[in-house]
C-alpha cells in the first residue's frame, strides 16, 4: 500500500508583482468511500450483519455526539480520541470577553497508536508536475526514509487558541 502525493509547482508569493515558484506537496485523495461501503466491507470482514453494524454505528454516534457536546474527550474504540475545540481572538481586558471572540468551532481527532503505526509503515509515491501540469518526476519513498512525528504530549484540553498539538486531525 502506498499513499499518493502530488507535488505541483505553484506561485507561492503573496506579492502580486512577484512570482516565486515552488513545488507544494499535497496528498492525492482517491475518492470518498460512502458509509454504506464501509458498513458492507466491515460486515464481510466480521460476519456481523450489515443491519447490526448500522445500528451499532448509529448508537456509538449518538453517544459520541452527546458526550462531546458536554465537553468530554471521548475514546472511539480502535480509532482514537475525539473532542471539541475552538479558535478565538484574545483580549487584554476581562470586560471584553464575550462569545463573539470565538472565530470557529472544531472537532479534534487524535488517532490511536495503531493508526499512527499504520501510517508510519506506509510508503509514499510522489508525482511532480510543473506549472503547466506536465509530469516532470516521480519519487517513491519507503517507510524508513520518512520521519514520523514524535509521540505527542498530552494535548491542551482547554480547547482555546489556534494550536494543534500532537499532529491531531482538526476538521
Amino acid at each position: 500500500m502506498s499513499i499518493k502525493v502530488k507535488a505541483q509547482e505553484r506561485n507561492i508569493s503573496f506579492d502580486k508583482n512577484v512570482e516565486e515558484y515552488a513545488y507544494v506537496l499535497t496528498t492525492d485523495l482517491y475518492s470518498r468511500l460512502t458509509e454504506e461501503k464501509v458498513i458492507q466491507e466491515a460486515a464481510s470482514h466480521s460476519g456481523i450483519s450489515a443491519g447490526m453494524l448500522r445500528a451499532s454505528c448509529a448508537a456509538v454516534s449518538d453517544v459520541l455526539m452527546s458526550w462531546i457536546s458536554e465537553g468530554h474527550s471521548v475514546s472511539i474504540p480502535c480509532l482514537g480520541t475525539m473532542r471539541l475545540g475552538l479558535s478565538s481572538k484574545s483580549v487584554t481586558n476581562v470586560k471584553d470577553v464575550a462569545t463573539d471572540l470565538i472565530t470557529s468551532r472544531k472537532v479534534i481527532f487524535t488517532p490511536s497508536v495503531e493508526i499512527k503505526n499504520a501510517l508510519a509503515n506506509t510508503s509514499f509515491s510522489i508525482s511532480c508536475y510543473d506549472r503547466t501540469g506536465k509530469l516532470v518526476k516521480r519519487v517513491d519513498a519507503d517507510t524508513d526514509s520518512i520521519p514520523s512525528d514524535p509521540d505527542p504530549e498530552t494535548p491542551n484540553e482547554g480547547g482555546g487558541g489556534n494550536s494543534n498539538p500532537g499532529g491531531d486531525f482538526v476538521g
